[in-house]
């Protein structure tokens, strides 16, 4: 019994984030008289806040390592609008325009990541001054909207995959084999790295605590399965696409040298430094990363609108931040998850949703957003300062 309540006071904050979500949710579902948690809904909060999450991934990294990106909406709202000229009016491939998009956006992380890595510039000044400038290029390229777009680009942020197996009642069959294979790969992964940690003679969380978890966890992703399913489309293809770049990038992050140096960098400069870690071709690699991830942010965006519009990703960096601080990245740096960035997301996502369906206005659902930012930013520090004097 100890050795789970030590367990649980440790990660008080990792599971503190996850009750008040599932609150958040709960709340709302009431609210709005079970309207929340409508199939429909379930997919609409997917397309609608996949940018968040898509950012908050590559912003988990550049905060971890002690900086900010204040530029990624301005830059999804320039690659989105290049993609949009692109397809509309020079009648390029879906396929090529979304690579040039790619490498575009990994062009503007070389450019941040030159000045902050190598200049020694901070990045709080370069990515300010790169929202500044990507912005106005937006403008300059988008004087107007730049409309319509190929149906086949426009699915990525609205389609849904084929249903292709027909369906079990009213259930999509792909959306639940989809939620079955989710549920054994998380499983699997969870186990085997548990084995790894006995293996390695290295701490590990109670099994009680453990198949606690790995059940909420399984129960979690079978419940949006089961509403996925019964939605209009099934499995959104955004969806899959978020799915695969949260595996790798966790993948990255927790199992590669990149990751270790990215959390080092971020824990104590000088101490990784002096261990032999190269900081500058780490931060130069982290904004070339966050790069790409804005491009493929812009090209989910620009999917969901249908056109490519200049006033794109307005706010997008604050939502992105605002993730990552509600989902427990430290503001300090060295601390951070992806998924609890994903957490953060998707209280950001209900949150807006619900105000939504409640007919809030836009003025306060931003005031709300704010407070709950700070407050999530509060408690971190908090819970910092009474582990030191504990």
């Amino acid at each position: 019994m100890n050795v789970l309540r030590e367990y649980l006071g440790r990660n008080v904050r990792q599971y503190g984030i996850v009750a008040a979500l599932v609150v958040i949710v709960l709340l709302f579902q009431f609210l709005t008289d079970g309207r929340l948690l409508a199939p429909n809904n379930i997919a609409a909060l997917i397309q609608q806040n996949a940018y968040v999450m898509i950012l908050a991934i590559g912003m988990v990294a550049v905060i971890v390592a002690g900086h900010i990106d204040l530029s990624v909406g301005s830059v999804v709202a320039f690659i989105g609008g290049l993609v949009a000229i692109m397809m509309h009016d020079w009648g390029w491939p879906v396929a090529i325009a979304i690579l040039a998009g790619l490498a575009i956006g990994a062009l503007v992380g070389v450019w941040q990541g030159f000045w902050i890595a190598y200049v020694g510039i901070p990045a709080f000044i370069v990515t300010l001054a790169g929202m500044l400038i990507f912005r106005g290029l937006a403008i300059v390229l988008v004087g107007q909207t730049v409309a319509p777009l190929p149906s086949g680009f426009n699915r990525i942020g609205n389609g849904s995959l084929p249903n292709f197996l027909g369906f079990l009642g009213n259930m999509d069959v792909v959306t639940l084999v989809i939620g079955v294979i989710a549920i054994v790969g998380l499983a699997f992964s969870q186990v085997r790295a548990r084995a790894n940690l006995v293996r390695h003679e290295l701490s590990v969380e109670p099994i009680g605590a453990f198949i606690g978890k790995l059940v909420v966890m399984a129960a979690l992703i079978a419940l949006v399965t089961y509403w996925l399913s019964l939605s209009r489309g099934g499995t959104p293809i955004i969806l899959l696409i978020v799915g695969v770049l949260i595996l790798g990038f966790t993948f990255v992050l927790n199992r590669t040298v990149f990751g270790r140096h990215v959390y080092a960098v971020g824990g104590n400069r000088n101490a990784a430094i002096l261990s032999g870690v190269n900081s500058r071709r780490t931060d130069f690699m982290i904004f070339v990363n966050i790069g790409m991830l804005a491009a493929v942010a812009a090209i989910a965006t620009t999917a969901r609108a249908g056109a490519g519009v200049a006033a794109a990703g307005m706010n997008f960096e604050l939502d992105a931040i605002a993730a990552c601080f509600i989902g427990g990245t430290a503001v300090s740096g060295g601390v951070g998850r992806i998924s609890g960035a994903m957490v953060g997301a998707l209280i950001m996502g209900v949150l807006n949703m619900g105000l939504s369906i409640l007919a809030v206005d836009a003025a306060w659902q931003q005031a709300i957003k704010g407070l709950v930012l700070l407050l999530a930013v509060a408690l971190d520090i908090v819970s910092k300062r009474r582990g030191a004097l504990g």
